[in-house]
């Protein structure tokens, strides 16, 4: 190559990296019934997360973080759109069967960053539609690798034939499926790999990296890397096997001198599944787990990483979802939001330390169809007359076998002061009646715009979510 030549190609690296320099690259780490509990830096015990742990030291630790829902579909529709859930008419976790979907006039986070000219891949669980006009090649994403639905979702599934009879499961390259039935011991390492030479690959341009971790959701499966590495059994192997791929994507950033243009997210979808006993994570103290509205459900660990951005080792209690990254996303891109209304509002100014912000008042606690449990302003929690499922009334199970769940019923409205009773085992209703009446008439609020069928109300502001032609609405 000749002098202009090699002139012209460092000018043309360092236009694309100034260009690169204008933009934010995003990537977001999302597991799969990861607990509150579930790292070493908030009390994990028998295996160490320490490139988590460092990402926490180096970044932003929220400790009041929910998710949309407390259920892997419907909370990550939420998380796409910005949108509670039953706003877009997403309720529970499809499956190969279900006839609903992301709807096309949704906007996902891929549709607002392309907007923005960014690189967008998927790589892991969606969980929005299985049909293939709900898969993310169709909705805002340049590639996709990884599981349609939930991972446990296929033949071998410990209550097959019993329960459920799944097909078998496809794991998709694209829109074209790749194989069935999947050896799970490669999941964590191949989404790693794609994800590494994906951030390589747009290196010069913005890119969103969504990695969607199908662990630590049943069932746990570890490479050979990692397995027998922790005290823990096979669940603190697989977390350590977590851990890595973020040390090696947090490493791959650095090397490629990112770091100041990156915004790094590590949340997960809900809390720990935890009638699976030795194969779930802890909720670190707190009332219930995953499919319920009490806080082990809802509750998530995230942390955000941002170099000159994030002030190392903030801890920020304010009130905030999973719902609140898509507006985030738009401020922080400059991308238009779009004109259906969403729920979500942009954390930024938490994420870049401002005391005094509070962007989010308040967060409603909607699960099943579309039933109104409870409200809360991050300080004090209503919760309202509801049935549920409790993980307390039986032995747990073991060893990849679920245990059974029972059903309790709250008789009457109770409510929990979260300051000084995390764990919402003591009912304060009757101290703060002031507290209550503001509570109630949030909830009021948001029961006349998304309804509540508790107290059949139908709401005025809910939408339909894509349905398959030809299929009756038969599991929302």
């Amino acid at each position: 190559m000749n002098n202009k030549l090699l002139l012209l190609a460092a000018t043309s690296s360092l236009s694309l990296s100034a260009i690169a320099a204008n933009y934010t690259n995003i990537v977001l780490i999302n597991l799969d019934d990861a607990g509150y509990g579930d790292f070493s830096f908030n009390g994990a015990y028998g295996y160490t997360t320490p490139n988590i742990d460092q990402m926490a030291s180096d970044g932003v630790r929220f400790t009041h973080f929910l998710a949309g829902q407390p259920i892997s579909g419907a909370s990550r529709a939420g998380l796409m759109t910005g949108c509670y859930p039953n706003r877009i008419g997403f309720a529970g976790a499809p499956g190969p069967d279900s006839n609903y979907g992301i709807h096309p006039d949704e906007m996902t986070m891929g549709e607002l960053l392309k907007q923005k000219g960014y690189s967008t891949a998927v790589f892991g669980k969606w969980h929005l539609g299985s049909q293939e006009e709900f898969l993310p090649l169709q909705n805002g994403f340049d590639e996709y690798y990884g599981l349609p639905y939930s991972n446990d979702m296929w033949p071998f599934h410990p209550q097959q034939g019993e329960i459920f009879n799944f097909p078998d499961l496809p794991t998709y390259d694209g829109n074209k499926v790749a194989g069935y039935n999947t050896d799970q011991s490669r999941f964590t390492t191949d989404y790693t790999t794609r994800s590494v030479n994906f951030i390589k690959k747009n290196k010069n341009k913005p890119f969103f990296l969504y990695l969607a971790h199908s662990m630590p959701h049943v069932p746990l499966a570890v490479s050979d890397k990692f397995k027998g590495k922790s005290e823990q059994g096979l669940y603190g192997d697989v977390m350590m096997e977590i851990d890595w791929s973020v040390g090696e994507v947090m490493k791959t950033i650095r090397e490629l001198g990112l770091e100041e243009n990156t915004l790094i997210i590590l949340t997960s979808d809900n809390g720990p599944w935890a009638n699976y006993g030795n194969h779930a994570g802890s909720t670190g103290g707190l009332r219930e787990a995953k499919a319920t509205t009490f806080d082990g459900g809802n509750r998530i660990p995230c942390i955000m990483y941002w170099k000159g951005h994030t002030k190392p080792g903030t801890i920020c209690n304010k009130l905030a979802s999973n719902i609140d990254l898509f507006p985030t996303f738009a401020e922080i891109s400059g991308a238009p939001l779009p004109t259906r209304k969403i729920d979500g509002v942009s954390i930024l100014p938490l994420i870049e330390g401002e005391k005094e912000a509070n962007p989010r008042e308040s967060f409603v606690y909607y699960y099943n169809r579309n039933d109104l449990e409870a409200v809360t302003d991050g300080m004090f929690k209503l919760v309202f007359p509801h049935k549920y499922v409790t993980y307390g009334a039986y032995v747990p199970g073991n060893d990849g076998q679920p245990g059974k769940l029972a059903n309790l019923e709250l008789q009457k409205a109770e409510m929990y002061d979260l300051r000084r009773d995390p764990g919402e085992r003591y009912d304060v209703i009757t101290q703060y009646p002031e507290e209550a009446a503001k509570l109630m008439k949030i909830a009021d609020k948001m029961r006349r715009e998304l309804g509540d069928n508790l107290t059949r109300v139908k709401g005025t502001e809910r939408r339909e979510p894509g349905l398959v032609k030809n299929k009756e609405r038969h599991d929302l």
